[in-house]
């Protein structure tokens, strides 16, 4: 069967990727600056980790979803994404890896999805649209 959208809907496809896994990203990096990074310090702590490593997070949570989002250097915000979310599955949520939820699924079911949506950009690239159009190496 004939790919009936061409590389437009895989272009499509991508940016609803970027969008949604980039934005949404972002909420969770306004709340650590709005509410401090004692959280996550505390949690290297415990892991033996040290706890400027906190630091990092604004890095994976604010800088490359716009990256991400935009499409600039996309593939490397998506690898740093990916690399920020195993590190908080691993921190938050690492007894829980193969627990279900109160709803069914999986307890690290929202993280995986961010994982896998950043391995997607990281993998396919921003696509045409955005604002290099693809253009780039690392978009």
């Amino acid at each position: 069967m004939a790919d009936t959208f061409g590389t437009r809907g895989n272009d499509m496809a991508l940016l609803l990727v970027r969008v949604s896994v980039g934005g949404l990203m972002i909420f969770h990096g306004i709340d650590k600056l709005r509410h401090g990074l004692g959280g996550i310090e505390g949690m290297l702590a415990a892991k033996g980790l040290p706890e400027f490593m906190a630091y990092g997070v604004p890095v994976g949570e604010i800088l490359a979803p716009l990256l991400v989002l935009t499409g600039v250097f996309g593939r490397i915000g998506g690898l740093i994404m990916a690399f920020n979310m195993l590190m908080a599955i691993w921190l938050a949520n690492g007894g829980d890896i193969f627990s279900l939820g109160e709803q069914g699924g999986l307890k690290i079911e929202l993280p995986l999805l961010y994982l896998c949506g950043a391995l997607a950009v990281f993998f396919a690239g921003s696509g045409r649209y955005s604002l290099r159009r693809g253009d780039g190496r690392w978009d």
